[in-house]
């Protein structure tokens, strides 16, 4: 037995481990009893650990470079969080700091959620006015190089390091796109990320236009501080929220959005081994916008903590969800510190929708599919009866030639943002059926401000 201290030193970890989560049991810094070396060994693989053991023993021997023993456990604790699941992590100092400044809402960086896709790194979602998203980035794109270094069985941590550098710096990003047929390479300056993670406008008069990117701790205040400035003068008649390419966040501040529109009744709920990852979220009473329509947009960069969102106002028939397919992230992270220094993101739980729907690898679906399209008028020039020889002069004041006719800002949206059109006309039609009438002049303040959204 070249290593048998390792194994000891692992029953007691073990031990120490048992004694968080069981208060009554009491650690001491002396050896382990006998008593507690056989109950440790019943909860304990002893085979497997031994054999861990010597395959640490031979590493650290044998191996072409000396490796120290910090680096070759740092190492094995990776790989064994990397064999769980993409999101569980082992984190130092320097990761856990980047959470917290990413949940905050500034880093820096290329501005980018990514995931892995078999060998490589797929992009999940770029994050809004990042270089990424300037570069051109696009949601289910796959990293192949970054610089010379092929990605292709790195880790999700490796890959980050690469990615990460000075502001100001660049990298080259071999990208493969779905529908392209050869790879191609994009050049990204580093930079300081401010994430906003809250836009409001007005589309039309009482019409909101709510763009979520991702979850922040405070994203539910600056949804409800957006809402309120855009209802300052009348009530809302509607209000598009726009989550595409929303790669998630903090679980709390999808609830806090949620519950904006819900007048109590459940939000979502999770469930995992341990007990203490059973948690159910309820809505406070009372509608920010006392039942107005909304229609929420989705699409396959819309994970986690938006898919929780659109999910719950889904299952409780606020809202109707339109886009395309969301990401499909189910599950709830959680970070343990094991140090001052060191800590690990685990997944603890799955999160399921109001009617008991788990997201997990499945995604949310939407109630109407509007993929995203560069979209073509096919009508032309058509004649009407006001251009047939002798036909009869209209007996009302309005022009006939311009009854009805689309207007080119209205055409510019339909052509550059073809789902918050749609969403748009959608939250529009909603409104007429239920006896809201749209007031004189909402079609052109419309089509102005929306393809002025379309351009940003």
């Amino acid at each position: 037995m070249p290593f048998p201290h390792l194994v000891l030193l692992l029953v007691g970890l073990a031990m120490s481990g048992q004694a968080l989560t069981q208060p009554d049991q009491q650690v001491t810094d002396s050896e382990p009893t006998k008593d507690n070396a056989a109950e440790a060994s019943e909860r304990l693989p002893l085979d497997e650990l031994q054999t861990f053991a010597d395959v640490f023993y031979q590493i650290r021997e044998g191996y072409v470079e000396a490796v120290d023993d910090s680096t070759l456990f740092e190492y094995a604790v990776k790989g064994m969080l990397e064999g769980l699941d993409p999101h569980s992590v082992y984190m130092t100092r320097e990761d856990y700091s980047d959470l917290q400044t990413q949940t905050d809402g500034e880093f820096s960086g290329l501005g980018i959620e990514i995931g892995r896709r078999g060998s490589y790194i797929e992009i999940i979602a770029p994050i809004d006015g990042s270089p990424a998203a300037e570069a051109g980035l696009m949601s289910g794109d796959v990293i192949l190089k970054l610089d010379d270094t092929s990605i292709k069985g790195l880790s999700t941590d490796e890959a980050v390091e690469l990615m990460r550098g000075p502001v100001g710096s660049s990298i080259v990003l071999e990208i493969g796109r779905p529908g392209e047929t050869q790879p191609f390479e994009v050049t990204i300056v580093r930079d300081k990320i401010k994430i906003a993670s809250v836009r409001g406008r007005l589309l039309a008069p009482r019409y909101g236009y709510l763009r979520i990117a991702q979850f922040g701790r405070t994203t539910g205040s600056e949804a409800q501080a957006a809402i309120e400035k855009m209802a300052a003068t009348d009530p809302l008649k509607g209000l598009v929220i726009d989550l595409r390419n929303n790669p998630g966040g903090v679980l709390d501040a999808s609830v806090a959005v949620s519950d904006l529109f819900l007048d109590g009744g459940k939000v979502v709920y999770t469930e995992g081994r341990h007990p203490s990852a059973g948690d159910h979220y309820e809505a406070s009473e009372g509608d920010i916008l006392n039942g107005a329509p909304i229609v929420i947009l989705i699409n396959g960069g819309s994970a986690s903590a938006s898919e929780i969102v659109a999910g719950a106002l889904q299952d409780r028939r606020r809202g109707i969800v339109m886009g395309t397919r969301s990401f499909g992230k189910g599950s709830v992270q959680t970070v343990l510190p094991i140090s001052e220094s060191r800590a690990v993101k685990l997944t603890t739980a799955r999160y399921f929708t109001p009617k008991g729907r788990s997201i997990q690898a499945e995604g949310i679906v939407p109630d109407i599919v509007v993929e995203r399209a560069k979209i073509t008028s096919v009508e032309g020039q058509r004649v009407t009866e006001a251009d047939l020889q002798g036909s009869l002069a209209s007996a009302g004041d309005a022009n006939p030639q311009d009854e009805g006719a689309e207007s080119e800002d209205l055409a510019t949206l339909r052509s550059n943002d073809n789902q918050l059109y749609e969403a748009f006309t959608l939250l529009r039609g909603v409104t007429l059926l239920a006896g809201i009438s749209p007031e004189a002049g909402d079609e052109s303040d419309a089509a102005k401000d929306l393809a002025e959204t379309a351009s940003e």
